[in-house]
């Protein structure tokens, strides 16, 4: 969302450093990665409050985004079916036309170096900007801290799944963002599974464990390669802003539901 893992993991849990964690034993794996967290929202009602905190307000967010994110608002998110569910409404709200919802694991989990998998079916309809991405733990500025895109959609373009890393020297406000993109045709109709790999030297971002984005840490400086600290995880649909609402907001679509299945995150053993 503009705004901006190796032999050991390091686990920031609650702003505390941990260096080993419970062995989820429950989940087949395969033998080269150990899960470390997971949500896999089999409750009822609000997100779970011990992994997930929310961004709240509107103002665009840096975006010129219409929608206002709620907090604890089950219209907005919530655990329905085995899935998180983030709603987008049309109602206005402190002088927003919409509603949303944006999660995020900052201040209570964020990891450096593993794999993330997010099984997720998304919104459709012009306006709709649904997004997976990390940022810095310890952000002080953007981008210089760093941004990792997993998973960006724009429903005016539907089916286009774009991936992306901004740092201090490449990022989308000179225009030096990398980037790439994957068409999945039917990404509102099926789940797919969104992953991303990280390790000391690169990141790659499968969909489906079909890999369309690598970066690599071949410049070995913090201003190429902010991504050797730990990173929380953001999941969101925003409604316009200048990407999201650059052909408009198709009003009739709402409300507009994006679905995510799971979260797991997994240290490469």
């Amino acid at each position: 969302m503009k705004f901006f893992f190796r032999n050991s993991l390091h686990v920031w849990v609650g702003g505390m450093l941990l260096f080993s964690v419970l062995d989820c034993a429950s989940y087949k794996t395969d033998s080269g990665r150990k899960l470390i967290w997971s949500d896999e929202f089999n409750g009822k009602g609000l997100p779970d409050s011990s992994k997930w905190n929310y961004d709240v307000g509107g103002g665009g967010f840096g975006n010129e985004e219409a929608q206002y994110y709620t907090k604890d608002r089950p219209e907005n998110a919530r655990m329905e079916n085995g899935n998180l569910v983030i709603e987008a409404r049309k109602e206005a709200w402190d002088k927003n036309k919409y509603t949303s919802a944006r999660l995020l694991t900052k201040g209570k989990f964020s990891f450096q170096y593993g794999t993330i998998e997010v099984r997720a079916k998304l919104p459709k309809g012009r306006g709709t900007w649904p997004a997976i991405w990390m940022m810095s733990e310890n952000m002080k500025k953007w981008p210089d801290d760093g941004e990792l895109d997993i998973m960006e959609h724009v429903g005016f373009n539907p089916g286009y799944i774009h991936a992306s890393v901004h740092t201090k020297k490449y990022n989308h406000i000179k225009g030096t963002q990398k980037t790439d993109t994957l068409i999945v045709n039917d990404a509102s109709e099926r789940y797919h599974v969104y992953k991303a790999d990280w390790t000391p030297e690169k990141i790659e971002v499968y969909i489906d464990d079909k890999k369309f984005f690598t970066y690599e840490n071949e410049e070995k400086t913090n201003e190429a390669w902010p991504f050797n600290q730990p990173y929380y995880i953001i999941l969101n649909l925003a409604i316009g802003g200048f990407w999201g609402g650059k052909e408009g907001i198709d009003d009739s679509i709402f409300p507009q539901k994006y679905y995510i299945d799971y979260v797991r995150v997994y240290q490469n053993k």
